[in-house]
């Protein structure tokens, strides 16, 4: 069997930096009461659809579950969730997003669907978020 790879040119100014791990400050506010909010250290997943936010902390703001949901890990274990709706705000941008309650162990994610309701993209290259062309 034939093998071949794919390795692409490394610019002089990306040499010696590390891959790895992108967490960012997220703001997560109740959506009937904006004064209700905490600011949450995130590790960026732009593998995981939905926002993991620790359940006291979505208590906390009085963010109340709506639904819950099985969810399938890559290793093939299953588990089930509650979900609800919280707003999003990064620096100046705001959007309303799905959010997941953690359980115990559960890590703050940053999932793709709130990075798209505040009109952002995760860049793995730069470890940035930044401004995407918004359609319809």
């Amino acid at each position: 069997m034939l093998m071949t790879s794919c390795i692409l040119p490394v610019t002089e100014g990306q040499r010696g930096k590390k891959m790895g791990l992108t967490h960012v400050i997220i703001r997560i506010a109740n959506p009937a009461d904006s004064k209700r909010h905490r600011d949450i250290e995130f590790l960026v997943d732009s593998g995981a659809i939905y926002t993991a936010v620790p359940k006291k902390i979505l208590q906390e703001l009085g963010i109340s579950p709506h639904s819950k949901r099985s969810f399938l890990l890559a290793n093939g274990e299953k588990f089930e969730r509650q979900m609800g709706s919280a707003d999003v705000l990064y620096r100046k941008r705001r959007g309303a997003a799905t959010v997941i309650f953690g359980e115990k162990g559960d890590f703050p994610l940053l999932g793709v669907t709130a990075l798209e309701a505040v009109g952002l993209i995760f860049d793995p290259l730069h470890r940035k978020l930044k401004p995407v062309a918004l359609t319809i």
